[in-house]
């Protein structure tokens, strides 16, 4: 008997000091330590609703949708000409509107449902249109729903990101069509691959939160489908600077705080995991934006906003992958880095490679996603203030190499024929003239200054 109530006794210490375990959690494990002779309760947290997940996650939702709109919409419409900021405004909409229709119907199936023998490449349809999914079930603590609209917000970013790539040139149809078929037939199953119990999963690949499944995704496709669009009219001569710095700064902020949920949200849980995740993206967000500022201030002698603006999504995108892994020290190394390579990716594309990626989305997002994932490898090890990896730095480096190939290799495979297949139906690019006129006017009947 005195065994019995030393083993009760050192069960409540063990669940006292659990502090992350909700109200729910508590009573259930403390009813299970009293029941059937003080034998040890069996507590499967996924089982569980809990509230204050269920909160935070539905406020990440928020916060990776204002990414979206108005952040996104906002920090690419500032960038363009005057001519052309409620096309962006309208692409970026129009693409939301898509993604999340096609998200429900099948896109959210394809990615997390259960594949059965072809699970490793491929979620089924199971789960088109949540039949089947109902309000209780959960995924981990959360309702399954709700992980759904969470993963929703990401699919709709993704597509969106390609916007600032074939801006002030492209049939607006086309926009329409090549979204939804990207996020289809691209997005979805590298979700699965990697988010989904997919291959790239069960080979060790590391993404925390998107620098393989959004950004390295959107900067491939964004490289691809400009090569095949071509240059804007007048890129040989530098083309045109951006109509509202004040904007796109507007539009850069939105995204910093967006980014809380971004990556904040994808640990799916309020604890610790998601506040490292936070502080470690505010770290490398601040430091490669100061990183920019530094550079161009040593090579032009003064620091635009623009620059600084643009480091600063350069840090974000390269500490995505890498949030919910690495520690403060990652976060300061990793936004550094991505300072630092993102702006040599600028000059590499634009001059060297003369390849007008109009907004840079491939060597900011496409870069900086790459670079983090594989920074992921050596700033995860405890040995560098990481939270740990499960193997050497060494084996989880070849991993995430091979997830960086996979993905960059399926996505331009994919972006190419939907391209193809698009140009096709549609048509690609608008006349030299409607160019000239500005997309606002030309395919929108609307514009966005009366002056």
């Amino acid at each position: 008997m005195t065994q019995l109530i030393k083993q009760g006794i050192a069960r409540l210490k063990w669940f006292f000091a659990q502090r992350s375990l909700s109200k729910s959690r508590f009573v259930i494990g403390f009813l299970g330590l009293f029941g059937s002779g003080l034998l040890p309760a069996v507590v499967h947290a996924q089982d569980v609703l809990d509230s204050g997940d269920t909160a935070w996650i539905l406020v990440a939702t928020a916060l990776v949708l204002l990414m979206t709109l108005p952040g996104l919409a906002f920090f690419y419409s500032g960038l363009v000409r005057s001519i052309n900021v409620l096309s962006v405004m309208m692409q970026c909409c129009v693409v939301a509107c898509v993604s999340s229709i096609l998200w429900l119907a099948v896109g959210y199936s394809i990615a997390f449902g259960d594949g059965g023998a072809a699970n490793a490449w491929f979620g089924g349809f199971g789960k088109s249109f949540l039949i089947g999914v109902g309000v209780d079930d959960l995924t981990g603590t959360i309702p399954e729903v709700l992980f759904c609209l969470f993963q929703m917000t990401f699919a709709i970013i993704t597509p969106a990101l390609i916007i600032g790539a074939y801006a002030e040139r492209i049939k607006f149809m086309h926009v329409v069509l090549f979204s939804g078929f990207w996020m289809l037939i691209v997005y979805a199953p590298v979700a699965h691959w990697i988010w989904g119990g997919g291959f790239l999963a069960d080979l060790g690949v590391l993404d925390f939160a998107g620098g393989l499944v959004v950004h390295a995704t959107a900067g491939t496709a964004a490289l691809v489908l400009v090569i095949m669009l071509g240059p804007r009219n007048g890129f040989s001569h530098g083309g045109s600077p951006p109509h509202n710095p004040g904007m796109t700064m507007a539009g850069a902020a939105l995204l910093w705080v967006g980014w809380y949920g971004f990556n904040g949200g994808s640990a799916l849980t309020a604890g610790g995991n998601a506040a490292m995740a936070v502080l470690v993206t505010h770290i490398s967000a601040a430091t490669a934006a100061l990183v920019w500022v530094v550079i161009e201030n040593l090579r032009f002698g003064k620091s635009s906003l623009v620059g600084l603006v643009t480091g600063l999504i350069a840090g974000l995108a390269s500490i995505t992958p890498a949030s919910g892994f690495v520690g403060p020290v990652g976060g300061l190394a990793i936004g550094f880095a991505g300072g630092v390579v993102c702006y040599l990716a600028v000059d590499w594309v634009k001059v060297k490679l003369v390849i007008d990626d109009t907004l840079d989305v491939f060597a900011v997002h496409g870069v900086g996603g790459v670079l983090g994932t594989i920074l992921t490898a050596i700033f995860g090890a405890t040995t560098f203030g990481g939270l740990g990896l499960e193997v050497s730095i060494g084996k989880q480096l070849v991993s995430q190499l091979t997830g960086v190939v996979v993905t960059m290799a399926w996505t331009a495979l994919g972006t190419w024929l939907i391209v193809l297949v698009v140009r096709k139906l549609v048509g690609l690019r608008v006349d030299p003239a409607d160019e000239s006129e500005g997309l606002d006017y030309v395919a929108h009947g609307e514009r966005g200054y009366h002056l």
